[in-house]
């Protein structure tokens, strides 16, 4: 989502622009140029963790990648990287500046030596892994995910040596700057725009009282749905509520046994994939969004529910509070009760609920646009070619 509407406003400000991604197609839809690498794409869901064949493998990048996989490792940013520096030899004149996503590779950084690197870091990924490892009991499980979080030291590494960095908001940018160890006189913090051209009010769909919405990952202990669920079942012993989750539980994994262990089968929706329409219509119905994530580097399901022009109530954790500011209710991360009580008053109060809507969706239109973001991170690509001369 960060490259499709940024490399469109940047284009649309008069830039050119060229995208190189590996799969999924990062499904752009503005002027700028898009140029696909060929990668195993071993995370494909049609076919995932596929055996490759054996002349796919006779290429090294191929090899390691398939190597790390069958080790339960993520070599994904190890070996695009690799793919960008071999696909950009002998081309690095044709560029003005290379802006990475969080890839933060060997082989992105080996290409500094020839023109101005950026890259944009979101948030510190050893958060995620903290949190991953903590929340399994199993040691097999945290062995493993800290496998699959190996490529942290790498990132780690590669960030240090880039002149300067792009992150999205003044919470990430302390964040990384102490868990990477990075001066934070290195970080450009622009905030990321809100796609309000599909996220908007729907005004003649009445909002359903009790029905809330959570867009996060189910999954990912990150995202705190697990802390959203004990809420809702002690809010059931007081009022009608309603769960709608934009997405879909693992297989017999956490959530789902926690769903069946609480006993919220009639009173939780996961909705699966959803068409964009759809996605909107239930932000429409929903009497209130929850966003209960323990940490966000960013927070865009708070911007996008405002966008949407319903009352949200919001952890702290991360950057959540730097987007909301004063236009949600505010709750400590991992706090079960606390967002008890705030759906409970939210439920309780409907002029609450319509002056929250209304700052929220203010806030967005005024500070959240993707032409600002554009015209920020211009300036400083600006200041990263005149430093590199």
């Amino acid at each position: 989502m960060y490259v499709r509407h940024l490399s469109r406003a940047l284009s649309d400000l008069g830039h050119r622009v060229e995208v190189i991604a590996g799969p999924p197609d990062p499904q752009l839809n503005g002027n700028a140029a898009l140029t696909m690498l060929q990668t195993l794409d071993l995370y494909n869901p049609e076919n995932p963790f596929r055996t490759p064949t054996l002349a796919e493998l006779r290429d090294p990048v191929n090899l390691i990648e398939w190597l790390d996989v069958s080790a339960m490792g993520y070599p994904e940013p190890l070996t695009f990287g690799m793919r960008v520096k071999r696909h950009l030899k002998g081309k690095e004149n044709r560029y003005d500046i290379l802006h990475d996503n969080q890839c933060l590779s060997y082989g992105i950084l080996s290409l500094a030596r020839h023109l101005p690197v950026t890259a944009t870091i979101h948030h510190p990924m050893t958060v995620d892994r903290r949190l991953a490892v903590k929340s399994t009991r199993s040691f097999y499980k945290k062995v493993k995910a800290l496998r699959w979080y190996s490529f942290i030291s790498m990132q780690k590494r590669v960030a240090r040596k880039l002149p300067r960095l792009i992150t999205v908001s003044e919470s990430s940018k302390k964040d990384i700057s102490r868990e990477y160890r990075i001066e934070e006189s290195r970080f450009t913090a622009i905030p990321i725009g809100i796609d309000t051209e599909n996220f908007f009010p729907l005004d003649h769909i009445k909002r359903i009282p009790g029905r809330i919405i959570v867009t996060n990952s189910a999954d990912t202990p990150l995202k705190g749905l697990y802390h959203l669920l004990h809420a809702i079942k002690q809010v059931l012993k007081k009022r009608k509520v309603f769960l709608t989750v934009i997405g879909t539980p693992k297989k017999e994994g956490g959530i789902e046994r926690l769903v069946k262990t609480l006993d919220l089968g009639s009173h939780v929706e996961f909705t699966g994939r959803i068409s964009h329409d759809r996605f909107v219509r239930e932000y429409a119905r929903a009497g209130m969004a929850v966003v209960p994530s323990l940490y966000e580097g960013f927070g865009l399901p708070v911007g996008e529910a405002m966008a949407c022009r319903i009352p949200v109530i919001s952890t702290t954790g991360g950057a959540l509070a730097e987007v909301a500011g004063d236009a949600a209710l505010m709750v400590p991360p991992g706090d079960a009760k606390a967002l008890e009580n705030a759906i409970i008053r939210l439920m309780d109060d409907p002029v609450l609920c319509e002056e929250l809507a209304q700052k929220g969706y203010d806030r967005v239109m005024s500070e959240f646009t993707w032409e600002q973001t554009a015209v920020k991170t211009a300036r400083t690509y600006r200041e990263i070619i005149r430093d590199h001369r």
